[in-house]
């Protein structure tokens, strides 16, 4: 049965059930490929430059051309052709992937990339604060490696992927993963923020976390409001010692923890924080 929604395979909008992967796609055999998870909300593409930053980052990293057209306005301009056509209202979660040309093995013959933007509609508008605090746990079974490749979104998603089914098994909403040295970097699909004395701390990129597009919304809404950001290694006792716990992505915008084994969180700054990232964003 066809879902009725399109999809923009390098610019050509054409039905999302038709198939668009090739069994060579270099992204389906090696994971060679990146990806940006976009909000659409209230007419807008939201920090669209800075996800093209992220990718021209990201790309460099992955030895990938970067074509000179890869700008935020073309990609403005190809999302929106597939929010026309997919008759968004309200708001859409945007995936934007981009991966290498096909051919070869390991060893890649191009460099040139393909992109692929996906739409799915969402009902929210402006951001808002979960009723109910998160319940999380540390993931055991696998830390993250630090490096370059850590910092970006990967189309090789195995350590969250895992994470997520060690969530659902345990009936948790979300997972803390540890990097190699046993600090915090991050949880499955967030940047984290720990509040304590009204004072924000949250890794440094350096510690093997995404570096994410609300991750820096937040430091940045943080500063405009005086409130003080520290970017330290977080060590797994300040899931204990905080008043408050935050996990930060674009599409759900700030979440409260509310909890963590006996441990239960506050979620004031929270509610702070969502009512000045809305501001910045009217």
């Amino acid at each position: 049965m066809s879902s009725g929604l399109f999809l923009n395979s390098n610019g050509e909008v054409r039905p999302a059930d038709d198939p668009v992967v090739n069994a060579d796609n270099r992204s389906f055999r090696y994971g060679d490929g990146i990806f940006e998870t976009i909000r659409f909300a209230n007419g807008k593409i939201q920090f669209l430059e800075a996800h093209i930053q992220r990718i021209r980052t990201s790309l460099d990293i992955l030895k990938m051309d970067f074509p000179e057209q890869y700008s935020a306005d073309f990609f403005r301009k190809e999302i929106s052709k597939l929010i026309s056509a997919n008759k968004v209202e309200r708001g859409a979660r945007i995936r934007l992937t981009v991966y290498r040309k096909e051919g070869g093995y390991y060893t890649p013959i191009f460099d040139e990339p393909n992109y692929l933007i996906e739409c799915e509609p969402i009902e929210e508008g402006n951001y808002n604060l979960n009723t109910k605090g998160l319940n999380i746990d540390i993931f055991p079974d696998y830390k993250k490696a630090i490096h370059r490749l850590s910092n970006i979104k990967s189309n090789n998603s195995l350590i969250y992927v895992l994470a997520s089914i060690y969530k659902k098994q345990n009936d948790i909403d979300d997972c803390i993963i540890l990097n190699q040295n046993l600090s915090i970097a991050e949880s499955i699909t967030s940047n984290i923020f720990a509040v304590k004395n009204g004072v924000l701390y949250t890794p440094p990129i350096t510690e093997g976390c995404v570096d994410g597009v609300m991750r820096r919304q937040v430091i940045q809404v943080a500063a405009a409001n005086r409130i003080s950001v520290y970017e330290v290694p977080l060590q797994m006792n300040v899931l204990l010692n905080s008043d408050e716990l935050l996990l930060t992505n674009t599409i759900s915008g700030i979440r409260w923890v509310g909890s963590y084994k006996a441990k239960k969180f506050l979620n004031n700054m929270a509610k702070h924080l969502v009512e000045k990232l809305n501001e910045s964003l009217a």
